[in-house]
């Protein structure tokens, strides 16, 4: 499924979020933001653990944007299928590159067959980017050291809804005026089990799916240079981060949010961040 900005689908997920909240009021502010919201379905709020749970189609960036719209600060702290089962492993990628461009893609194995990809990135050229798995999780060269597309079954490239592609084939996000690219798709073909290790790459340029005339076209989708990268590191799936202090410098998870994800300030790429 190619993703379009801010683009929903069809499959549900559960959210959990820390949220700022001292009194009733803000548990009453909160249910109002969230209330008669298609795509989405207010689970639980616990005011002594600053929690919001919620089962949703929309992306993590429309949920967060809901609940801070009351004035509250939020944190999305863990993701999990609609449906409980053995599956539910979630990984995220911190990834960062050339410029201004930085971001976070969380993926979430809802079923057995189905992978949730949801991701933010900011900085970007405005326009369509290629975005794939690679082999590696290394970056010791930048980009230039993640290797090929994860390709186990040694197919040629292609898109997300061809039968014979890369398995690391996610097709192309798209990037707004404002070099922000909000996404959510679903796929098929990619386990996060495979993929907790290796890492996530966005290109500069369009992702031709396999179907240009190009010699790279069924290579890399003639995508152009890489620009944007991160290695995937599993993530807590839902009720499994208590921590309300980011271990990698001691500040707060409120603290931590106010920090920008990209230019001045911003978070260093090598940092964990485990309330993610």
């Amino acid at each position: 499924m190619e993703a379009a900005p801010g683009g929903d689908s069809g499959a549900s997920c559960r959210l959990e979020f820390a949220v700022q909240m001292t009194c009733q009021n803000c548990v009453e502010a909160i249910q109002k933001s969230l209330q008669a919201v298609p795509g989405l379905q207010l689970l639980d709020i616990q005011l002594d653990s600053q929690s919001v749970l919620v089962e949703t189609s929309l992306t993590t960036e429309k949920v967060q944007n809901l609940l801070e719209s009351t004035g509250r600060m939020a944190v999305l702290k863990g993701m999990g299928g609609a449906v409980p089962g053995p599956f539910g492993s979630a990984a995220v990628a911190m990834v960062s590159g050339l410029g201004l461009v930085q971001g976070v893609v969380r993926f979430l194995q809802v079923s057995p067959e189905k992978c949730l990809i949801d991701g933010t990135v900011d900085g970007l050229e405005p326009g369509p980017h290629g975005l794939h798995v690679h082999e590696f999780g290394d970056v010791t060269s930048a980009c230039d050291s993640c290797g090929d597309h994860f390709n186990p079954d040694r197919e040629h490239h292609g898109g997300p809804q061809d039968e014979h592609r890369h398995a690391g084939d996610l097709g192309n996000i798209l990037a707004a005026d404002d070099g922000r690219a909000a996404f959510r798709m679903e796929d098929n073909k990619l386990k996060v089990h495979d993929i907790i290790g290796r890492s996530l790459v966005i290109d500069e340029g369009e992702d031709d799916l396999g179907r240009g005339s190009h010699p790279l076209s069924k290579v890399t989708g003639n995508s152009g240079d890489r620009v944007a990268c991160g290695i995937i590191a599993r993530s807590a799936g839902l009720f499994q981060n208590p921590k309300k202090i980011c271990t990698c410098d001691g500040v707060t998870l409120w603290e931590e949010r106010e920090r920008p994800m990209a230019g001045p300030g911003q978070r260093a790429a090598n940092l964990p961040t485990p309330h993610l």
